[in-house]
């Protein structure tokens, strides 16, 4: 079964860094890019370490998902992955919560929850049903990072009579779930086409 389990991991982090590096290639930045990729990399990390409890033994954090999914709606969604991955870098410096017990857990969960949220914009700006398909596809591929990430580092921590993956499921979903009907919810009724002109170049 554990071999399984790493056969999954493997294949989809692997699928995941190859669309995700393909998607960013061409990217450039200009100085107000960096900024406000600064701005939002902070911020991410700011909300990010204010929790919730939850019954579940879970936390869950106060809206960071927000950030970074309302700078790929509002400019670029490449410069949201990319920022998404310097989150994952800084955060296990700067949030003891993610100090990683396994190496592999830096490219499961750390790399990818973050920089996902990136892929909000990837199926267009222009209509806010494409806002939410994206959301959906980002809270989905979160969800997946996460979960992997619980059934190979933390199932020693599963609750008695629960599996590796019913453990990870529960636990996951009891906090990502909600985290991200919450931050798609805001993000989608704030004024995004007057944002994405104040952010705009040259205004």
């Amino acid at each position: 079964m554990n071999d399984i389990n790493h056969i999954i991991t493997i294949a989809f982090a692997v699928c995941y860094y190859a669309v995700s590096l393909f998607l960013v290639r061409k990217t450039r930045f200009t100085t107000r890019n960096l900024c406000l990729c600064g701005i939002v990399i902070a911020m991410t990390i700011i909300l990010d370490a204010i929790r919730i409890p939850l019954p579940t033994g879970a936390t869950m954090a106060l809206g960071s998902p927000i950030p970074l999914m309302l700078l790929a709606t509002v400019t670029d969604y490449r410069h949201a992955i990319i920022s998404g991955w310097v989150v994952g870098i800084l955060v296990m410096f700067l949030n003891p919560i993610w100090y990683p017990v396994h190496w592999g857990q830096f490219f499961v969960e750390h790399m990818i929850v973050f920089s996902c949220l990136g892929f909000t914009g990837v199926f267009g700006t222009d209509k806010r049903y494409k806002i939410l398909c994206g959301m959906a596809l980002a809270s989905v591929l979160k969800i997946i990072g996460h979960t992997l990430s619980g059934v190979l580092f933390f199932s020693q921590n599963a609750w008695a009579g629960w599996d590796a993956w019913g453990y990870s499921l529960a636990y996951n979903f009891s906090q990502n779930i909600p985290l991200c009907l919450l931050s798609a919810f805001i993000v989608v009724i704030l004024p995004l086409r007057t944002i994405r002109v104040v952010t705009a170049e040259g205004r």
